[in-house]
């Protein structure tokens, strides 16, 4: 086991120096300039006048881990971006490698953290992996106005999980880059507005809403693919939702149908690894992390389209779920079942159908309502976008989605595989079996991906036990067939080297004498700290209940149908129910509970790669995945 480095304080020296070297300046025909100097950097070209002033100069040596709280009570290190131009410039503020003196070793960016305080707004802290890496390790990007100056506080500290061979006589160097250019493409809310046909748009006098059957309101943001809902007409934010269930989960508590305090807001808001919000890309910067949600009960029929009212049930949250209300508000001019929102799958609205049930929309497009604890169905997240993201690209289609400003990557060589998002794609593996999506970072330092979809054979899914009982383990089939013919058969040396050779998978009870929170998959306790001990060691093993990525990505139904269209499967998850039951995840988005030897459901395999893969190619989108290698 690794010695923790923060029992010998005494002995570690450890250097972080952040220097600012340079800036850069792009403007109309996006000439380049780079200038050097010792306190104060400044670029004209044309009508762009961007100045980068430097603060107090951050220094830090013989330092030893700290926790979050005492990072965050670091002095820090000051630093302002200043427009004295005539037009508004978009500018990325990048945090490059400086190189090592002789003998030095570089300290790797998963033990370092970090916190951003920008015009004294603080953003969580994170790992600096979260950046990006060098030379795309990214601090923080946005526009800046005439006249404007931006004001930040950049700090960082050694992790206090790190160990003795991550960070031990070790040094990290730093300089700030910053880049500019004139902005370019236009808010998200007038380009939709523009290019939706009037047809397609419900008016109510407070939000425009788009309708219809399949209108270009796709969007790639954060590796996952979003429809836009509707324009708020005062604010010009977007509301967005998924496409697809990122997961499966209980809605809330028995007897408990409120939104607020739920399960569902508690992981949807989550920031830590195992939750929705602390995943999603620079959300600071794309999403009003204040938005309202109107979660008042409803129990009127389909058909019944009223806004509703303000009954005290408005939750403020940065992400949500559709109400009734905007789900009815999507299909206007076409029917419930081929209306774009209906995915053909089982998701839970925001909406209480009473003090016992919660409304929920089925594969067919139909709206029932169950109990929040006594079923479990897919959360579709709902997001409002800020109303000065811009788009840059695409045109709205399934294939060609608009992309984001600040979230459309290009030329990516070279980078960590750690330092991208949950949901982007990558191949990984052999012949049909080789789409793979990023879960999350949840071991620190490398990156853990799923199956995109459950394994096939002559594209038939292949189904099996999960075992003789409910736990995964080398004696039973599901763990035997991953680590044994799975790894020979369908992942080739190329690929089985980048795996890391064991990964702890997490066993916690979920139902059965417990709570339904999806935390009880991997914790002991509510707050989220003390991991259960029921686990299993494994190469290859399989997501958990509760986790980015166990959902459905496909239709269970087609539009207008009541029967499977065949494109989903059932298909096992780690999760005990019972010492009789493990969990899965049902065709339609649903999750349940089945005898583990009496069943044979499908198999989605998922891992844990190893920390110095890096992209080759591609840009994390299903048509365009990443190609991966392992670096030198």
């Amino acid at each position: 086991m690794k010695e923790a480095i923060k029992k010998n304080k005494k002995y570690i020296i450890i250097g972080l120096v952040i220097i600012i070297l340079l800036l850069i300046g792009i403007a109309f025909a996006y000439l380049t300039t780079t200038l050097q100097g010792d306190k104060e950097y400044l670029v004209r070209v044309g009508t762009l006048d961007l100045v980068l002033e430097e603060g107090n100069e951050l220094t830090l040596e013989k330092q030893i881990p700290l926790s979050d709280n005492e990072g965050m009570n670091l002095n820090g290190f000051n630093f302002s971006i200043v427009n004295n131009g005539k037009i508004d410039t978009d500018y990325t503020i990048y945090l490059d490698d400086i190189e090592l003196s002789e003998g030095e070793s570089r300290i790797p960016d998963s033990s370092i953290r970090y916190s951003l305080t920008r015009n004294d707004e603080t953003f969580m802290t994170r790992n600096m992996t979260t950046m990006g890496s060098n030379p795309n390790r990214r601090v923080d990007f946005g526009t800046i106005a005439p006249d404007e100056t931006i004001n930040y506080t950049l700090r960082i500290w050694i992790d206090y999980d790190a160990t003795t061979e991550e960070a031990s006589g070790k040094v990290f160097k730093g300089k700030l880059r910053v880049v500019g250019s004139q902005s370019v493409g236009e808010e998200a809310s007038t380009v939709l507005l523009e290019n939706i046909p009037e047809e397609n748009k419900y008016d109510d006098g407070i939000d425009t809403f788009i309708t219809g059957e399949n209108p270009d309101n796709y969007i790639w943001y954060s590796g996952k693919l979003w429809r836009a809902v509707s324009v708020n007409k005062e604010a010009g934010t977007t509301k967005l939702v998924t496409q697809w269930n990122i997961s499966a989960i209980s809605y809330n508590a028995s007897g408990n149908t409120a939104f607020e305090e739920s399960y569902m807001e508690e992981w949807l808001n989550d920031t830590s690894v195992d939750g929705f919000l602390g995943n999603l890309r620079d959300y600071e910067n794309f999403i009003v992390t204040d938005a309202k949600w109107n979660a008042t009960m409803d129990a009127t029929d389909l058909g019944s389209i009223t806004r509703p009212r303000d009954d005290g049930m408005i939750v403020t949250d940065a992400v949500g779920l559709l109400n009734m209300y905007e789900y009815q508000s999507s299909y206007r001019g076409t029917t419930y079942s081929n209306g774009y929102l209906n995915n053909g799958l089982y998701w839970w609205t925001l909406t209480p159908y009473s003090s016992s049930s919660v409304r929920n929309v089925n594969y067919n497009g139909l709206a029932f309502y169950y109990s929040p604890s006594g079923y479990v169905y897919g959360a579709r997240p709902s997001i409002n976008l800020k109303s000065s993201v811009r788009i840059v690209d695409g045109d709205g289609t399934i294939d060609n989605p608009y992309r984001l400003n600040g979230d459309n990557d290009t030329n990516l060589s070279g980078t960590l595989l750690s330092s991208r998002y949950s949901g982007e794609y990558i191949k990984f593996g052999n012949d049909e079996n080789n789409l793979y999506r990023i879960v999350s970072h949840e071991n620190g330092t490398g990156t853990k991906i799923v199956s995109a979809e459950s394994l096939k054979s002559s594209g038939t899914f292949i189904t099996m036990n999960f075992g003789s009982n409910t736990t995964f383990s080398s004696t039973n089939t599901v763990d035997t067939f991953l680590n044994g013919e799975y790894l020979t058969n369908y992942v080739d040396s190329i690929y089985a080297n980048m795996i890391e050779d064991s990964t702890t998978w997490y066993l916690g009870t979920v139902g059965s004498g417990s709570s339904y929170s999806y935390k009880n998959a991997k914790y002991t306790d509510a707050s989220g700290t003390a991991t259960t001990s029921n686990v299993a060691e494994a190469k290859v093993g399989l997501l958990r209940f509760g986790e980015l990525m166990s959902g459905q990505f496909e239709r269970y139904a087609v539009k207008g149908g009541t029967s499977s269209t065949g494109l989903t499967i059932s298909y096992w998850i780690l999760t005990p129910y019972s010492s009789s039951s493990v969990w899965c995840v049902g065709g339609s988005g649903n999750a349940y509970y089945y005898s583990p030897s009496s069943y044979s459901l499908g198999a989605r395999p998922s891992m844990n790669l190893k920390s110095n893969v890096i992209i080759t190619s591609g840009t994390g989108t299903k048509e365009n995945p990443f190609i991966i290698a392992l670096s030198e």
